[in-house]
């Protein structure tokens, strides 16, 4: 897991990194050249770059080891960063709307091919990220690397909506087309509307971890095959499992032969924790309770 942890450590500093570049080139661009959909996009990267902090911080904290505060470890903190950078996102988003309406209210800016050329360089840099982040978010099953690879993907529609934006308002200046001027701001409303559904998926999910939604119904089923596949085990009590951030506990009560001695009653439990996290590597604690089982 060690060389996964690093993976996943330098795509976050990677991302970090290039969130900070756009953040400055198109923020800069959009003033310049009083361009609405470069500075929507710029806002959303800023929210990139306090979403990509926070989760760098937050997956410091998840890894540490389990403490006497934290008896099941520190698994939640990617999950609350999740749910932070989905509000920052909202509010960007919201802004976002409300510049881009006034600015039909306006006669339209000028359209700039500087603006275009940012909007174009975004686009690339951020599919290349984004590619690179869920491969390894994925492999070191991240949940703060993966909604970081989200976060890029998301800067890419909005990306390719400025393109288009920027591209329909000098089509629109060069050919005398008044109404497609307004590509502009119009590709900023497309923007936020982006990045609202995004903030609503991510606080949507890191919600349903913080109130411990169960696992699916579908993994409890493998966990139970497996405990069965220890001979002693007579029969399931109950079996029930929770995501802990980007580990799940499960927790099990078995009936074995009421007889055996505690030393048998212990080599089975963890033959059972064996059986579990043998087949599923996400799976970080076996809570599991004997109870005595009769003919």
């Amino acid at each position: 897991m060690g060389h996964g942890n690093n993976a996943s450590m330098i795509a976050a500093w990677i991302s970090l990194i290039s969130n900070m570049v756009l953040t400055i080139l198109k923020l800069a661009v959009g003033l310049l050249f009083n361009s609405q959909v470069l500075l929507a996009d710029g806002v959303h990267n800023a929210g990139d770059v306090i979403a990509t902090a926070a989760s760098l911080t937050s997956m410091r904290i998840s890894k540490r080891p389990a403490d006497e505060d934290h008896p099941y470890g520190h698994g939640k903190a990617e999950v609350l960063s999740s749910g932070i950078v989905a509000i920052i996102l909202a509010i960007a988003a919201l802004y976002i709307a409300y510049e881009s309406v006034a600015a039909f209210f306006e006669e339209p800016a000028k359209a700039s091919v500087v603006a275009l050329i940012a909007a174009a360089v975004s686009l690339v840099w951020k599919q290349a990220l984004y590619v690179y982040t869920i491969r390894i978010g994925k492999q070191a099953n991240s949940k703060g690397l993966i909604a970081t690879a989200y976060d890029h993907l998301a800067d890419v529609y909005a990306s390719l909506a400025a393109v288009a934006g920027i591209g329909l308002a000098l089509i629109g200046e060069r050919y005398g087309l008044h109404y497609l001027t307004y590509g502009d701001p119009f590709a900023g409303i497309i923007v936020s509307v982006l990045v609202l559904k995004l903030a609503y998926g991510m606080g949507q999910e890191a919600s349903d971890v913080l109130m411990e939604k169960a696992v699916s119904q579908e993994k409890l089923e493998q966990y139970a095959a497996l405990v069965l596949t220890v001979p002693q085990v007579k029969r399931i009590d109950r079996l029930r499992a929770r995501e802990h951030g980007h580990y799940i506990l499960v927790d099990v009560r078995v009936g074995v032969p009421g007889e055996m001695t505690i030393q048998e009653g212990h080599d089975i439990s963890r033959q059972i924790k064996k059986a579990i996290t043998d087949r599923h590597a996400d799976v970080d604690e076996v809570l599991i309770h004997i109870n005595p089982w009769y003919e």
